[in-house]
């Protein structure tokens, strides 16, 4: 699996979960604090995609996971 791969699983894991958490009518409901968490990963995508920027990219390349060459969301 490459990092690339490993980041959308990641940001799309950390915002379904913050969403069962944080929305009133789930069954996982904890508290509405957790939708500010959903807003965090949201802002963090959006500054990645602008400055190319992104912790988990650099700690999994430390990690000796390796970079994918052409990766599209319809693969």
């Amino acid at each position: 699996m490459t990092i690339e791969r490993i980041i959308r699983i990641m940001a799309g894991s950390f915002i379904l979960l913050s969403l069962a958490l944080g929305i009133d009518g789930s069954p996982l409901f904890v508290s509405k604090w957790f939708l500010a968490f959903t807003a965090f990963v949201g802002l963090n995508l959006l500054q990645s995609g602008f400055t190319g920027f992104c912790p988990p990219e650099k700690l999994l390349s430390k990690m000796g996971v390796k970079r994918g060459d052409n990766v599209s969301c319809g693969r």
